[in-house]
């Protein structure tokens, strides 16, 4: 019966993203083709409205048909009726493809329309794929340590389109989400990496580093989602098949120092040996979240 209903969650996945779509690919092919930047943002605005109603269709059907047992705490600033036009950087970390749709899901019209760092490759995933580009998220390229040695300049690239996603996040309200691992955590990874941390990998800090130094002025803080999968599946197909079971969401606010304006952490050694040690604290705060036994926070 679970595989039954995976089949009929991907199938309702599937036409709901047609759906969607057909009047986000139109409305792409008018802004690939329109000169001027201003009507573009207006254009972008309504690829943002369709793709929000591609989120909201989608929690219709996971509160309807999947259901599971929701425990999300959110803080108070995006409580308000202004969250959602204000600029935020979200960082998480990383299980599977279940935390896009569970990220998705606590923060549905609190925050504005959500853009992940994605792999280059998954520009070529079908329909959404394209529908990512013409959203304009952030697309990265992954190098191996052999590969940035061989060739310094592909670092620079990264930094080069995240600093043109941030350049034009300054012209319309946009909540930046960053699975700051920058892979999914799995036990072998884990032991691989030695990480200091039992339930987390290394966090990765250039990324976040970089929309700080762009957007510092326009942020009005980082929200730090803590996904605990540890009564439920963490897997993308298990979730499909309703094996959610009790998915848990803490999402805190963290205040925008002033030193992290001050400074560029790609130029700076200094900036960058603090960023890092405070990320590492971050993630040390959210391993002793995921590791305690009891969870206090409120059901949603």
């Amino acid at each position: 019966m679970s595989s039954i209903r995976g089949v009929i969650s991907l199938l309702f996945l599937i036409i709901n993203t047609l759906f969607w779509a057909i009047p986000l690919y139109l409305l792409a092919l008018l802004k690939l083709i329109t000169p001027s930047r201003r009507l573009q943002l207006h254009l972008l605005e309504g690829l943002n409205y369709l793709a929000m109603g591609w989120i909201g269709t989608n929690n219709v059907w996971i509160h309807a048909w999947i259901r599971p047992r929701w425990h999300i705490s959110v803080p108070a600033a995006l409580k308000d009726g202004s969250a959602h036009r204000r600029w935020w950087l979200v960082i998480a970390n990383h299980r599977s493809w279940t935390d896009i749709f569970v990220l998705q899901y606590a923060l549905h019209r609190r925050t504005p329309m959500p853009k992940f760092f994605l792999k280059q490759e998954l520009i070529w995933v079908p329909v959404i794929g394209l529908a990512w580009w013409a959203l304009e998220f952030p697309f990265m390229r992954r190098y191996s340590r052999e590969q940035l040695a061989d060739n310094p300049r592909l670092a620079a690239r990264d930094r080069e389109a995240t600093r043109r996603i941030c350049e034009r996040a300054r012209q319309a309200p946009m909540a930046i989400f960053n699975f700051v691992e920058g892979t999914r955590f799995t036990p072998t990874k884990h032991d691989e990496q030695q990480s200091p941390f039992t339930q987390l990998l290394r966090p990765r800090a250039g990324g976040s580093a970089q929309v700080i130094n762009i957007l510092g002025d326009r942020l009005s803080g980082i929200l730090d989602a803590t996904l605990d999968y540890r009564h439920a599946s963490a897997s993308f197909w298990g979730f499909l098949c309703g094996h959610g079971g009790d998915i848990s969401v803490d999402i805190v606010q963290r205040p925008l120092e002033p030193w992290m304006l001050s400074g560029n952490y790609h130029a700076d050694a200094a900036y960058r040996e603090r960023f890092q040690q405070w990320l590492n604290q971050v993630w040390k705060d959210k391993d002793a979240r995921l590791s305690r036994a009891g969870n206090d926070i409120d059901e949603y």
